[in-house]
């Protein structure tokens, strides 16, 4: 396999790479985290040297010494954003400066060191384009994973003086099974996702394993998604296992739970609060009870709720489960207003509607 120079990059194209016609087969119906393009990128940290050997290359698994720091104390995180096949052809990506930034605020708080923005944005770019034709056409999209991980080999607690950063991609089709239906929710009231202090804003892997066990009694229950509430008085509503949620009111308004330190910054909640204010909502930030939820669910004050992320988009919440019984919210189904900012996104993600902020990079 013979070796390209591209930027600060050595390129090794994948001499094994999946055929065309095989490939075409594949993403008639990818799934979601099933299928994995050709390469990565991977960049090494040494304490001392700073970041250096930048690499595409095949997809391939790592070499890990049984005393790899990230198995032991967990010093890992990740991003989740994707790439898409606009009408013209051409590809972009959603925002990805937003996930470069907040990649560097989860390294900090993991006590990791921080990725410039602009090396962050040129590795991710590079596997786009070299994997380019594994992007699904229609809904599709290339879900791509930047990720950084402890790779000293010792037993100590302290942080790392190695790391390794890599993107992967995977081809995606939709999140939740049944594509765009509305999701049923299970109220978590024995786990709690984090607290104040705690690693509740970083986007790292300890929060989602300790989301698990929570989400194993959700599907129990024959629920979609867990819903967690606060660690301190188990009343207020802060987020599904990995996404944001919203209420729509009668009057219009809209409330999303507040970001306290306890809650993941979504880019796309974000998105959504800038253009559900764009198209005239009040969106407060604000603390809801679960207990309100139920209430304002049965009173018809509460019309629609919905939960969103980066592999989800937008879906709309129907039922809501918990040991006390449940409650549906509108008709079940979702709603106008949810529709509304779905489809004003995935247009602007697609390339279809205005992108008067500019959130939308060509690659």
């Amino acid at each position: 396999m013979a070796a390209e120079q591209t930027s600060r990059f050595t390129v090794t194209r994948n001499s094994q790479a999946v055929a065309a016609d095989q490939r075409a087969v594949l993403l008639e119906d990818p799934g979601f985290g099933r299928l994995f393009t050709d390469h990565m990128v991977t960049i090494r940290y040494t304490e001392g040297q700073g970041w250096h050997s930048h690499k595409v290359e095949p997809r391939a698994p790592f070499m890990l010494d049984p005393a790899c720091a990230v198995l032991h104390y967990a010093q890992e995180i990740f991003e989740g954003m994707k790439a898409y096949r606009l009408e013209d052809g051409s590809i972009a990506m959603f925002r990805p400066e937003e996930n470069a930034r907040r990649f560097a605020e989860s390294a900090e708080r993991m006590a990791m060191p921080a990725i410039p923005q602009d090396l962050f944005l040129e590795a991710v770019e590079q596997l786009v384009k070299i994997d380019a034709d594994w992007i699904p056409t229609g809904e599709g999209s290339l879900y791509l994973r930047p990720f950084l991980f402890a790779s000293e080999a010792f037993l100590g607690v302290r942080p790392s003086n190695e790391y390794i950063f890599c993107v992967i991609a995977s081809p995606a089709g939709a999140y939740f099974k049944g594509g765009k239906k509305a999701v049923t929710l299970w109220v978590s009231e024995h786990y709690t996702r984090a607290a104040r202090g705690g690693t509740g804003a970083a986007k790292c892997g300890g929060n989602y394993a300790a989301s698990l066990v929570a989400q194993k009694e959700a599907t129990r229950q024959g629920c979609d998604q867990v819903v967690f509430l606060d660690a301190a008085e188990n009343k207020w509503v802060e987020e599904l296992g990995g996404m944001n949620v919203f209420f729509v009111m009668e009057d219009g308004s809209i409330v999303t739970p507040p970001l306290t330190g306890t809650i993941l910054p979504g880019i796309t909640r974000n998105s959504i609060i800038t253009l559900a204010r764009a198209k005239g909502h009040e969106v407060r930030e604000e603390p809801y009870s679960f207990a309100q939820w139920r209430a304002d669910a049965a009173s018809g004050k509460l019309r629609e709720a919905f939960a969103c992320g980066t592999a989800a988009v937008v879906t709309a919440i129907g039922t809501v489960r918990s040991t006390d019984g449940e409650f549906t919210i509108g008709n079940g189904n979702g709603g106008l207003v949810t529709e509304s900012l779905r489809a004003e996104l995935t247009g602007i993600q697609r390339g279809i509607v205005a992108d008067p902020a500019g959130w939308v990079r060509t690659v």
